[in-house]
């Protein structure tokens, strides 16, 4: 029974400093200061042993479906096979999910660079609010004019048409204001897999072996084409040599003695 209760309690220790890990890793988490309009970026280089690569390209990916750390959707997903396995994962994510699932990528293996950015997106905000607040200034306007009693026809026609063309820049004004909202309430993550050098130059070894036979087999094949195209060009050189040789001697021959 004491066995017992001290594994629980080693247990819940262990749970205890998880969470304040994850905790302490959320209160870090870099997030836009009030007022401003800062969109993040981290971009995340992470070295782990070949075989953990593709079971932890698949738990954040899971782990950010499942919104275990906030708020978080999957934009890509890459993973690559052989002696060198490698992958990406790229999220948009809470701020606060920002740290932990980073922690989670980078567990039992080397954090090799991250590199974090932010673009402020304060004029391209204030020119979408300008852009649609005069668009619907000049939609009220038009409607006015279109409850005149003396609009003629073809100026009834003209306002429908802009007052067509000024609804879908609304409509366009409200998308990007959303888009550039979503930039800054969230964070684009992207992580890259990678193994550790020690594989890297292991792998690296054992690919020039496996290459150096396809190598050899490339070689003696050029050697043998070159040979088979040289061939007749080297009999017509004897045969032309051996008739000049054959024509110098008969015209010695006919030559007369030196006296």
């Amino acid at each position: 029974m004491p066995v017992l209760l001290l594994a629980l309690a080693a247990c819940a220790k262990n749970g205890e400093r998880a969470q304040e890990a994850g905790a302490a890793a959320a209160d870090a988490a870099i997030t836009s200061p009030e007022g401003a309009f800062l969109a993040y970026e981290h971009d995340v280089q992470v070295q782990l042993e070949a075989a953990q690569i593709a079971p932890r390209i698949q738990q954040v990916a899971q782990a950010c479906q499942s919104s275990k750390f906030g708020d978080c959707a999957v934009l890509q997903v890459d993973q690559r096979s052989g002696e060198q396995p490698s992958g990406e994962v790229k999220v948009r994510i809470a701020p606060k999910g920002t740290e932990p699932l980073i922690a989670m990528a980078g567990e039992g293996g080397t954090l090799q660079s991250r590199n974090t950015r932010a673009e402020d997106l304060a004029r391209e905000v204030a020119d979408t609010a300008l852009t649609k607040a005069r668009l619907e200034k000049e939609h009220a306007r038009l409607l006015s004019y279109q409850d005149r009693k003396d609009l003629k026809i073809e100026d009834l026609m003209t306002i429908t048409t802009r007052l067509s063309e000024i609804e879908a820049g609304v409509e366009q004004a409200n998308k990007d204001a959303a888009q550039q909202r979503r930039r800054i309430d969230t964070q684009l993550v992207t992580i890259h897999f990678d193994t550790t050098s020690g594989q890297r130059s292991r792998s690296e070894i054992g690919e020039a072996l496996s290459e150096s036979g396809s190598i050899l087999s490339t070689s003696i094949a050029f050697l043998i084409r070159a040979a088979a195209a040289l061939l007749p060009v080297a009999v017509l050189a004897l045969i032309a040599a051996w008739g000049v040789r054959a024509w110098w001697r008969r015209r010695r021959h006919k030559l007369p003695p030196n006296l």
